[in-house]
């Protein structure tokens, strides 16, 4: 008999039609969600488990337990050598809110955090915009701006710690010679201020990538018609470049957030102390202080809380205020 016009092919050769043969492909791919995301089908239930156990292990000794733990320690008094556990309620953050100390420790933190993360952005924004009028000497250029990110806390506050030394320190001796006193071990506003470039520093050149990165997504065909019109390079940047990479400047101002919280323990540890009488004491150099150094567990453990509070009030209020501006379409 003949065969028909869907399996005869030139020559007599078989064929399968075109939409058998997609059907049979689009079983051998990945199905996806509503979404469009890829989904794995396990017809064992361990692979999945043993696939996630690492991650899990990890969230948990490295996070829900030490969560947990700093949360009953923080209504509690524990002698030093922890022998011996007083249940106290909310004395230990009665104690704390009453505390002069610990409201300046707070109020330098929130203005500490929002200048570095501002300060960082703004200066790593320039640094990524003067990229493309770089000609000669681009690679070294951006060497010189991703290096901080090579060296370790410590390391970079001792190097600004010596920069700025009162009797040794270069750009000391340069301030002085101008008139201007300089003393960051006996003057809080210097230490406030060399703290601040120092964390300025170290963090500009992760936000300096990801805006090189974002501002070379940004479509050229419209940069392009907009030199067309006459619109100069500052201008072009503050029209169309700025406006399309505000989803990467949100990104950045969380994170810059949370490094002025947590991230900048070492850095004020070797350039401050957290002195001049606590001038520098951050909230997380203060957990430290009364943890480790005074032995008042239930103490740190309640700053550690309170601490925890205030950077989730931080990120809901940069989601509550910043998001709504934020552009996700060209």
């Amino acid at each position: 008999m003949p065969r028909s016009n869907a399996t005869a092919g030139i020559g007599g050769a078989d064929t399968r039609p075109p939409l058998a043969i997609g059907i049979a492909l689009s079983r051998l791919l990945p199905k996806t969600s509503e979404a469009g995301l890829k989904t794995a089908h396990f017809s064992k239930p361990g692979l999945a488990v043993a696939l996630l156990a690492p991650q899990l292990l990890i969230l948990l000794f490295f996070f829900f337990i030490p969560s947990y733990k700093a949360l009953s320690l923080a209504f509690v008094q524990v002698d030093p050598f922890g022998a011996r556990e007083i249940f106290v309620g909310f004395a230990n953050f009665a104690q704390l809110l009453g505390s002069p100390d610990y409201r300046q420790s707070v109020f330098f933190t929130l203005w500490f955090t929002v200048i570095q993360a501002v300060v960082t952005i703004a200066l790593a924004l320039l640094f990524a915009f003067a990229t493309d009028f770089v000609i000669r000497g681009r690679g070294l250029y951006k060497s010189v701006i991703l290096m901080p990110y090579a060296i370790a806390p410590v390391i970079s506050g001792v190097l600004w710690a010596f920069l700025f030394n009162p009797a040794v320190g270069p750009l000391a001796q340069f301030i002085q010679s101008l008139g201007i006193p300089w003393d960051p071990n006996r003057r809080p506003f210097d230490a406030q201020l060399l703290v601040i470039v120092a964390s300025v520093w170290k963090h500009i050149c992760y936000d300096y990538i990801f805006l090189v990165a974002a501002l070379l997504a940004v479509p050229q065909s419209l940069l392009e018609a907009a030199k067309l019109d006459g619109a100069r390079p500052v201008r072009r940047f503050f029209t169309i470049s700025l406006p399309l990479v505000t989803p990467t400047i949100f990104f950045l101002m969380v994170m810059n957030v949370v490094y002025g919280l947590f991230e900048t323990f070492g850095i004020i540890d070797a350039v401050t102390r957290g002195g001049p009488a606590g001038a520098t004491n951050t909230l997380v150099y203060k957990v430290y202080q009364d943890g480790f150094v005074q032995l008042n567990l239930g103490s740190s453990a309640a700053q550690s809380v309170i601490l925890m509070i205030i950077a989730i009030l931080f990120t809901v209020l940069q989601f509550r205020a910043l998001e709504r501006r934020v552009n996700y379409q060209v």
